[in-house]
């Protein structure tokens, strides 16, 4: 367990390669019963008799996919154990200046419900327990006619799925659960069956009881004092920088409306955003580039196939540490930069985020994303102006995408100690490329390097496939993409990621030497890191 979230350790999330008790990966929200009928399905066309559960939060039950598979199970009367999981959540824990924010959604409503009707649902329960076995069709009807009582048509939303519904049951109570879950796994099937169980999030821990927004994703701390060891950064985070500058946006256009989906994932928002889109509103979809992916077919046909002025804010673009795979934001600029109307951008430091928030803004003839890590800013001045080619040489431009720009800064850098000084240029825009800057480095450059945090297909790639239209490869020119390599970068510091995918400073000043047949330097680069 020490090795939890760290390089080589254990993952922080359910692993088929970790151990043959993980029978499904997971990192995202909301896939358990899809996955868990399929294993019941399976079971049952091999002839096998096991029990097959699935376990759920009530956050994940917001899911389309969640419903999907409950109305399959449902139809197709499938032996699954479905343990939804209800902290009273529903949404990622937050909080403001004024303490804990309340769920949010109809779903949170919903189980509330459900929780506040527990008594009244049992008393008929007791009524057939007390008729007994020779009256079992009498006690079917009391049953029925109990719940016509609470609740009008005589079912909760998951028995109307086709769930037998068993609940609300408290989730500490060890032996109540042991009791239910002997019962459910019995020999005699009866089609699938949801256990509703309640808990309290962080129960026993005080410290984690009273903040459950700080303990959703926790830091090592310390277990006597509850306080996390945190570092204090001396610049701050880029999602505070895009959302201050969003704000200011906000305050003299009021058409502006902030979107995001209660951390939940991607899926189902951007039918509101299109809405919104329509009405005149200019909304800004803020979302995880992991998230997003859940939602690409929203994305292609309900925003840009429209040409609907959405604006997508990707968050944790890039390597995100710990959380390793399953939450790396590798594909975004791949999978938008391909849509003929999308406008993709990638802010280079927190300024540039305060630019691309106003340009965003202006955009109102299609839609436009841009992309930012996990990271802080780097302390640059702010506002500050459009920075063109940060850093002029010869022989050699750095081209890049992003806060990779701050790592090719750096390379050049370490480059000029070895008495060779290279030309940095700030890319901005994935689509529409710069084509006269494209132009201008190549013609005036030997070699020309495109650096990117993200997977092959990217914004390397828009650049080579100009540069062979335009003729720009058909000389001497020599040109390189530096990108995620194609793999899965597993969990372990940010910098150890970068270090994996071949994306460090060092990488980039070796790769330079190597190119230029200088590799006794280019061992050295790599050697002195």
């Amino acid at each position: 367990m020490y090795t939890l979230r760290q390089r080589d350790g254990l993952s922080g999330f359910i692993k088929r390669s970790e151990s043959e008790f993980d029978s499904f990966g997971t990192g995202h929200s909301s896939t358990t019963i899809s996955a868990g009928l399929g294993m019941a399905v399976g079971r049952d066309l091999k002839g096998e008799h096991n029990n097959v559960v699935a376990v759920i939060g009530d956050g994940a039950m917001t899911a389309g996919q969640a419903y999907e598979a409950m109305n399959n199970a449902g139809y197709l009367n499938s032996d699954i154990i479905v343990i939804l999981n209800d902290n009273k959540q529903v949404s990622l824990p937050t909080a403001d200046l004024d303490g804990p924010i309340p769920p949010v959604g109809a779903l949170s409503n919903t189980l509330s419900r459900l929780q506040s009707n527990k008594h009244l649902r049992e008393f008929p329960k007791g009524v057939t327990k007390q008729i007994g076995d020779p009256m079992h069709e009498m006690a079917a009807k009391v049953d029925e006619y109990g719940l016509d009582l609470i609740n009008g048509s005589g079912s909760t939303l998951f028995e109307d799925l086709g769930f037998r519904y068993i609940g609300p049951i408290d989730g500490h109570n060890i032996d109540d659960l042991v009791g239910i879950l002997k019962q459910v796994k019995s020999p005699k099937k009866t089609g699938p069956v949801l256990i509703h169980v309640v808990t309290e999030k962080g129960l026993g821990y005080p410290y984690a009881e009273k903040a459950a927004d700080k303990y959703h994703g926790v830091a090592k701390f310390d277990f006597a004092t509850g306080k996390q060891f945190k570092t204090k950064a001396a610049t701050p985070l880029l999602t505070s920088c895009f959302a201050d500058a969003l704000i200011a946006e906000a305050e003299v256009d009021k058409n502006i409306v902030g979107i995001h989906a209660a951390m939940g994932g991607g899926t189902g928002m951007n039918h509101f955003l299109r809405r919104l889109a329509c009405e005149g509103f200019k909304p800004f979809c803020t979302i995880y580039s992991s998230f997003l992916q859940r939602a690409y077919d929203q994305v292609v046909h309900d925003v840009d196939l429209q040409k609907l002025p959405v604006r997508f804010v990707i968050d944790k673009a890039g390597f995100v540490g710990e959380d390793g795979a399953t939450h790396c934001g590798s594909f975004d600029v791949t999978y938008m930069a391909c849509l003929p109307n999308m406008v993709v951008m990638a802010p280079s430091d927190e300024a540039e985020i305060i630019h691309m928030v106003a340009t965003a803004v202006a955009i109102n003839d299609r839609p436009s994303c841009f992309r930012f890590p996990r990271a802080n800013g780097t302390g640059v001045e702010l506002p500050s102006g459009n920075k063109g080619i940060p850093l002029e040489g010869e022989r050699v431009a750095l081209l890049g995408f992003g806060t990779a720009v701050q790592n090719c800064v750096t390379a050049a850098s370490m480059l000029e100690c070895h008495g060779l000084r290279v030309t940095v240029a700030d890319a901005r825009f994935c689509k529409p490329l710069d084509r006269s800057l494209i132009r201008s480095l190549a013609k005036s450059h030997e070699v020309l390097i495109t650096v990117e945090e993200g997977s092959i297909g990217g914004f390397g790639s828009h650049v080579a496939q100009f540069m062979a239209l335009d003729g720009l490869l058909d000389g001497k020119l020599k040109w390189r993409p530096m990108v995620i390599p194609d793999m899965y970068i597993e969990h372990g510091s940010p910098g150890e990621q970068l270090a994996e995918a071949g994306l460090t400073s060092s990488h980039i000043a070796s790769t330079i030497f190597n190119i230029l047949g200088q590799t006794r330097k280019a061992l050295e680069v790599m050697i002195a890191t």
